[in-house]
């Protein structure tokens, strides 16, 4: 992907991950992510929800889905444990939505980090499938996920014509 340039979030995903050897997606294992983190992960028939209480840092997954939506829900909830402060409740509306984006944005980026996907080809006309088998992930996670590398792209291509019209 010559044109594609990572978002910060991204980055700030992709260097966790290198940093503590997560390099394929074999190694994107929510037990041993917990543990990297000092998290304790518990599944249980129950909605998601992270918890951090003094030293105790904890996810909730839902253990009566399937096993792609709970690696989901373990990423989202990273999310909040590693880049949020305060209590979602006490929060105004606007500030927990921002919340909210940012921990769906990081759930995909560390469900399928750049620097796993960028060799695969995605030109290949099953390669929704191919990822989604290989990150043990739902198809509609894999679907944003490439439109949101093609969106990135197409901008960035953009804005370098737009440089080029300018000189």
């Amino acid at each position: 992907m010559v044109n594609y340039q990572t978002t910060a979030l991204e980055d700030f995903v992709s260097n966790i991950y290198l940093r503590h050897k997560i390099m394929r997606p074999q190694d994107l294992n929510i037990d041993r992510i917990g543990h990297i983190f000092y998290i304790h992960t518990h599944r249980k028939p129950m909605p998601p929800r992270y918890d951090v209480i003094v030293r105790y840092r904890g996810i909730i997954i839902d253990s009566r889905e399937p096993e792609s939506i709970q690696r989901e829900q373990f990423f989202h909830e990273l999310c909040h444990i590693l880049r949020h402060a305060g209590h979602q409740s006490l929060m105004p509306k606007a500030f927990r939505e921002l919340q909210e984006q940012d921990a769906q944005a990081f759930a995909m980026y560390a469900a399928l980090p750049y620097h796993m996907i960028k060799n695969y080809d995605f030109s290949d006309p099953f390669i929704i499938g191919i990822l989604a088998e290989a990150f043990c992930i739902r198809h509609s996670l894999v679907y944003d996920r490439l439109n949101q590398i093609y969106r990135n792209q197409k901008s960035t291509l953009l804005t370098a014509e737009n440089r080029l019209s300018y000189r």
